[in-house]
């Protein structure tokens, strides 16, 4: 390497640690064009369509068409029939077409409830009312979270944030779990019950389901837990009573599917998968192998939990790496469920602002702002898990908070 480019790596490597380059006006013009290319996107989506498919014969909203038809089948008297993929997809034939993909359904019994409502309207009044309530929950939530928010930049980075698209793009439910994830954090020491109780609903994505109670327990929070305990306790008691005792059994027996092809097999697509077990199984690993590596990582993120909630650091931090915990310790998450990211965004940033930001913090925060709309692209492409190496590196700056002895600077 020349003198001069060493220089030039060494000026590089300066940058991305002041982080300097994350100016205001910066972030105002790129999300500015990330907005207007999604709202153009999706205009071309709609004018490109063919009745409730897209230009490729997709239902329009994707996912939601699982929803939909789970709720149809809800509404036909016959909710156990979701659970099976042969009776689930021959309901989808009939609602969006004989050529339409197969789309499962994978949620738990008392996710039947919304989605039956939902099956009242058609299909796409049921789609546009449920992307625009989970969105305006999701923009309640952060204002929320964000204290006194009159900065009108940050309504701006939170609506186009990418993951937002990815969200809209398929219809998908990642608004309501950043919604209830965030409502959840602002309210935890405010309001433990109702936070609790925000904590229960997201039972219906049981995979986030490992990191969230471990760290409610650990730091002595036994009224939240409580209270997202009684909140399960009771959506599964209305789910039997609504559903009959029948439909846990049709559930478990689904899970066998979900787990070997959708997970193990990779019908998802495992570069969509933004997890361990995914990334080896992207880079041809056994299952097995992917297993390993999946609950190494998982036991590694649980300690550094519960060393991060022990500690005294802020609950900002703590927020932060929680919802970053959450999304590393599943096996299960896509580039969608990626909205988790956008309160553990404001979060460290709430953090940096307040206790002044340690190198590399304000690169870390600009490139999990931008990975979700890149991480399934350039992972099918060159098989580089680059949301999960974003996160994870991310993941350890939060702990490096709470690890270093050294004060954080006091200019931000």
């Amino acid at each position: 390497m020349t003198p001069h480019e060493s220089r030039a790596v060494r000026h590089f490597l300066a940058i991305l640690r002041d982080g300097d380059f994350l100016t205001r006006e910066r972030m105002r013009l790129w999300a500015g064009a990330f907005l207007i290319g999604f709202a153009a996107a999706i205009l071309y989506m709609a004018a490109t369509a063919h009745g409730l498919n897209d230009y490729k014969g997709r239902p329009l909203g994707t996912d939601f068409s699982d929803v939909y038809t789970a709720g149809a089948l809800v509404d036909d008297g016959t909710p156990a029939a979701a659970y099976d993929p042969a009776q689930h997809y021959a309901r989808e034939q009939v609602v969006f077409g004989r050529g339409t993909p197969f789309y499962g359904w994978h949620y738990p019994p008392f996710f039947l409830i919304a989605a039956g409502a939902l099956a009242h309207l058609p299909y796409l009044p049921a789609l546009i009312l449920w992307q625009a309530t989970t969105l305006a929950l999701y923009l309640a939530a952060m204002a929320l979270l964000l204290p006194r928010p009159r900065d009108p930049l940050w309504l701006l980075l939170v609506l186009a944030f990418p993951a937002v698209f990815v969200n809209f793009g398929h219809g998908q439910n990642g608004f309501l779990t950043a919604a209830l994830i965030a409502g959840a954090l602002a309210l935890l020491d405010r309001r433990p019950v109702f936070a609790g109780i925000l904590i229960g609903l997201l039972a219906y994505k049981p995979q986030f389901g490992i990191t969230i109670p471990l760290v409610l327990a650990v730091s002595g929070r036994w009224r939240c837990f409580a209270a997202a305990a009684a909140t399960v306790a009771v959506l599964a008691l209305f789910a039997t009573f609504a559903f009959g005792v029948d439909i846990w059994t049709a559930f478990l027996a689904s899970t066998h599917f979900s787990r070997t092809v959708v997970l193990e097999q990779g019908g998802t697509g495992f570069e969509k998968i933004q997890s361990v077990f995914a990334a080896v199984r992207l880079l041809g690993g056994s299952i097995d192998g992917a297993y390993a590596w999946q609950a190494m990582a998982t036991c590694g993120v649980a300690v550094a939990l519960v060393v991060l909630w022990r500690s005294q650091a802020s609950l900002a931090s703590k927020g932060a790496g929680l919802c970053l915990g959450a999304l590393l310790a599943t096996p299960y998450c896509l580039d969608y469920d990626m909205m988790l990211l956008a309160p553990a965004i404001a979060l460290l940033a709430l953090d940096g602002r307040a206790r002044g930001f340690l190198p590399y913090e304000k690169t870390a925060l600009a490139a999990l702002w931008l990975v979700p709309i890149a991480t399934r692209g350039v992972a099918g492409a060159t098989h580089v898990p680059l949301g999960l190496i974003v996160m994870t590196l991310s993941f350890a700056l939060v702990m490096r908070r709470t690890w270093s002895h050294q004060p954080v600077p006091a200019t931000a």
